[in-house]
């Protein structure tokens, strides 16, 4: 019994001694998820081959593992930038990115883990002031809003793209102009919209009266060509017609007394 104590004391220390080095020979790696390995007698940082994957990795005890988040991320962004006119414009703007998995080990042996900070916010700000700078505030403001994200977006994979980080996304939050540009803006855009509205009416005016006077052209022509068409034989041809056919009426009872203008007959009286 007395020897129990002494059996026991190395036991649990051989235990404790256990748990440390099994705590420095296994990695449990999550979801979204990559490792690095830091090899300590080796060559330092592994870039030679892939990280390691989701799941219990075994690495030898001398070895140390950096955890990085593989999936796609979201950083936001709030700076502000000079127009093209020398105005400040406030830009908010967010990024979606991820590390490269494949060089992973080149980014935390260039980069390290602070890469966002280091490398990834000065580019989106640097391609920002290089863009906005393009642009006045009115075109900010209106019209090229979409064209600033696509090309914010083009400007900073440039510079990314050999930095081990792949840019999926630029997105333009806001861009807030100084208030009185953005009141004269405004007034000249609402300016610009009335004259818009005025120029319509007076073309749909000048529109209803071309059409009046084409119609009442084609009316003067139309009775022109009637008139001198109509002679004094011919009408009195027609008029012989038409007396005829109303002596021929069964409701009708001629009586032709002298004549009447131009040599026609008279008809008086008629049964109904």
């Amino acid at each position: 019994m007395e020897k129990l104590p002494k059996i026991g004391l190395p036991l649990v220390i051989l235990f404790s001694l256990f748990l440390l080095v099994a705590g420095r020979l296994f990695y449990n790696i999550n979801a979204g998820e990559a490792g690095v390995i830091f090899k300590t007698f080796d060559g330092g940082v592994e870039t030679d081959k892939p990280p390691l994957g989701e799941g219990f990795q075994f690495v030898w005890p001398w070895n140390s593992v950096v955890i990085y988040e593989v999936r796609q991320q979201e950083v936001f962004e709030k700076m502000n930038v000079l127009s093209s006119n020398g105005l400040e414009i406030k830009l908010e703007a967010s990024a979606w990115f991820q590390p490269n998995q494949d060089e992973l080990g080149k980014l935390h042996q260039e980069k390290g883990v602070n890469y966002k900070n280091r490398i990834l916010l000065p580019a989106i700000r640097s391609a920002a002031r290089s863009v906005v700078g393009r642009y006045t505030p009115e075109q900010l403001y209106s019209s090229k809003r979409d064209a600033i994200q696509t090309e914010i977006y083009d400007e900073t994979k440039k510079i990314v793209e050999d930095q081990y980080i792949q840019l999926n996304e630029i997105l333009v939050r806001d861009v807030t102009l100084p208030p009185t540009i953005k009141e004269a803006i405004e007034r000249k855009l609402k300016q610009e919209q009335e004259s818009l509205e005025y120029e319509f009416r007076l073309e749909s005016a000048r529109k209803e009266a071309d059409k009046v006077r084409i119609d009442a052209q084609g009316k003067a022509d139309a009775n022109r060509i009637l008139n001198s068409s109509l002679t004094t034989n011919i009408l009195r041809d027609k008029g012989i017609e038409a007396t005829i056919k109303l002596s021929e009426s069964n409701n009708s009872k001629v009586i032709v007394i002298g004549s009447g203008e131009s040599g026609l007959p008279i008809i008086l009286g008629g049964n109904n």
